[in-house]
């Protein structure tokens, strides 16, 4: 089981780190290029005939491969990592409470995975832009941190806890870490134009999302095949 458990990560990992950083370099990369415009000062968002506008459009990749390699590695890596998390996830609910492991409760998995890890902290501390100032690291570490482990006991709360007290408890652990509030400066100082940060934080998390659900749906197939194999 350990050896099906880790080739079906591996192989779930690879798959949807791959596709993740395809669509980075379609859609987020853009972004983060033009971002670093603003943050290196090349580009500047100021007022400009009583209209705050500045230039649009990012630039090229480029081709700074040792970078875009590093992007490709880390997706696959990562996602490898946590697709591991997953299987394991899957096989203790299986153990204790009879769930199978198949590719459609793969996709559920995937998406509870990006609600835990991406989506729940991204409500309170959003993706940001380079450049773009923040509160103390630790705090936001710790928080984000917290928020993830608050996130996943919630949702197993939710998903096989009996009754609706349980259900009432994993919605209140859900929000713990929401109520409590992230750190944040008490000012806004951003350089970039703020459409470009919500375009970033959207298209972000949409990439993200799919990543996390193909990775569930991946881990879940290869795992299932493997046991039948």
């Amino acid at each position: 089981m350990t050896k099906n458990l880790v080739s079906s990560a591996v192989f779930a990992g690879l798959i949807a780190g791959l596709i993740a950083a395809l669509l980075q370099f379609v859609f987020v990369i853009p972004l983060l290029l033009e971002g670093e415009l603003y943050e290196g000062g090349e580009r500047v968002h100021f007022l400009v005939d009583g209209m705050t506008q500045s230039e649009k459009g990012s630039p090229a990749l480029g081709n700074d491969w040792a970078r875009h390699l590093m992007t490709i590695g880390f997706n696959a890596v990562t996602y490898t990592g946590y697709g591991l998390l997953l299987l394991v996830a899957m096989g203790v609910a299986r153990e204790r409470t009879g769930t199978q492991i198949t590719a459609k409760n793969g996709l559920i998995w995937g998406l509870c995975g990006f609600i835990a890890i991406q989506l729940a902290p991204a409500m309170g501390l959003p993706p940001e832009l380079p450049g773009t100032p923040a509160a103390e690291l630790a705090p936001r570490q710790m928080w984000w941190f917290l928020t993830i482990i608050a996130s996943v006991i919630g949702l197993l709360v939710i998903a096989f806890g009996r009754g609706v007290a349980m259900l009432l408890v994993g919605i209140a652990i859900l929000l713990l870490p929401h109520i409590i509030g992230a750190p944040h400066l008490d000012t806004y100082f951003g350089i970039a134009p703020p459409e470009l940060s919500a375009e970033f934080v959207t298209v972000s998390m949409g990439v993200a999302a799919v990543g996390w659900t193909l990775l569930g749906y991946f881990a879940a197939y290869f795992f299932e095949r493997g046991e039948t194999a």
